[in-house]
């Protein structure tokens, strides 16, 4: 008879842990990466008006607008 999941016994609270600190670690990879957008825009060499623009869009909508920035908005080097 094949094993199922179900007949594995389940610690609760480990798991309730794992997802826990998997959360918060994935919650804090997110805020870096803003963080590092934020910072990304500061320092680039565009126009001011520009900057502004990406800076509300990354407070507007803080994980589409930093991964808009790293796509498509910072300026290429060379």
């Amino acid at each position: 008879m094949p094993l199922m999941m179900s007949d594995l016994p389940v610690d609760e609270h480990a798991l309730g842990i794992a997802l826990l600190l998997g959360s918060l670690l994935l919650g804090l990879a997110v805020v870096v990466f803003i963080i590092a957008a934020f910072f990304s825009v500061l320092f680039a060499r565009m126009d001011l008006g520009m900057k502004v623009v990406w800076i509300i869009l990354i407070f507007l909508a803080p994980f589409i607008g930093a991964l808009l920035w790293f796509v498509i908005g910072r300026p290429r080097a060379g």
